[in-house]
């Protein structure tokens, strides 16, 4: 594959937490094209390692490096330890910097707050594990990298969150919750960070083929009713979104702070009688 041609600088660098997939695969991909280092946070087993495998290929493909590794995002000590090896990557690289991070770790639990037989709804564990992978894990990390250097003046913050953060889905109470907290939280880091030159939004995408969208209960519904409202006609794809960030990356993006960003081609704006629309 012929190289891209860059157009950020070569000491540029994005953390991307959930890289291997989805939104982050996307993302690192277009970043990689665009010249932009990729240091990439998954947890995948088995059969999901190849193709991890393979999309770091594709990444240095493009002449940037591909940094990735298989940890649990949320657990404090192999945090540190990523932040350890970013830190060993960029010294001594003038200039070198993280200019984005992208958290995209779709881990939750999707059952019900109230179910007929108690077993069968959300536990205290499993409430709690949802909103630190989903949302607290942004705070962490943010405070880990600014703490660290690492990310300063022009540096993006990127969240993904979803229309089920002001919406009711079945089983989606628990990751409902965790996504109206990631938002909150985008407003608080832009209201602190604004003064070091960082930005913090929500990107809210439209329902979007993914693995993430697979473990929902009655996702074919949802992509059908999804398809059926949105004024462009079509599904959001990673693409959409990936695209998107790394024009915000650039400078000409500075002045969006604080937002929750809809990339749905309009999905979100349009109310309609699911029933009738889809079955007509």
């Amino acid at each position: 594959m012929a190289q891209s041609t860059p157009t950020f600088p070569s000491n540029t660098y994005a953390l991307i937490l959930g890289a291997s997939s989805g939104f982050g695969a996307a993302t690192a991909l277009e970043c990689a094209r665009s010249g932009i280092n990729i240091i990439g946070v998954h947890l995948d087993r088995g059969a999901a390692l190849a193709a991890c495998a393979e999309l770091q290929e594709q990444i240095r493909s493009h002449g940037v490096e591909a940094h990735f590794f298989n940890v649990n995002a949320a657990d404090p000590a192999q945090r540190a330890a990523v932040l350890d090896s970013v830190a060993a990557t960029v010294a001594g690289k003038e200039g070198a910097h993280v200019a984005m991070l992208l958290h995209s770790l779709a881990f939750g639990s999707l059952r019900p707050f109230i179910a007929e037989d108690p077993k069968d709804q959300l536990t205290l564990a499993q409430i709690e594990m949802t909103m630190n992978v989903m949302a607290n894990s942004l705070i962490y990390w943010t405070q880990d990298l600014v703490g660290r250097g690492l990310l300063g003046s022009g540096g993006r913050i990127f969240a993904m969150t979803s229309s089920g953060s002001h919406r009711v889905l079945p089983m989606y109470g628990a990751v409902s919750a965790a996504k109206a907290a990631l938002e909150s939280y985008c407003r608080q880091l832009a209201f602190e960070l604004g003064g070091r030159g960082i930005t913090a939004n929500a990107i809210q995408a439209g329902v979007t083929v993914t693995p993430a969208l697979s473990k929902i209960p009655g996702n074919d519904s949802l992509i059908a009713h999804a398809r059926a409202r949105n004024p462009l006609g079509r599904l959001t794809t990673p693409e959409d979104v990936a695209r998107t960030l790394v024009m915000l990356m650039r400078p000409d993006g500075g002045w969006i702070n604080g937002s929750v960003i809809a990339l749905d081609g309009g999905e979100d704006i349009v109310e309609i009688d699911w029933t009738r629309e889809v079955n007509a």
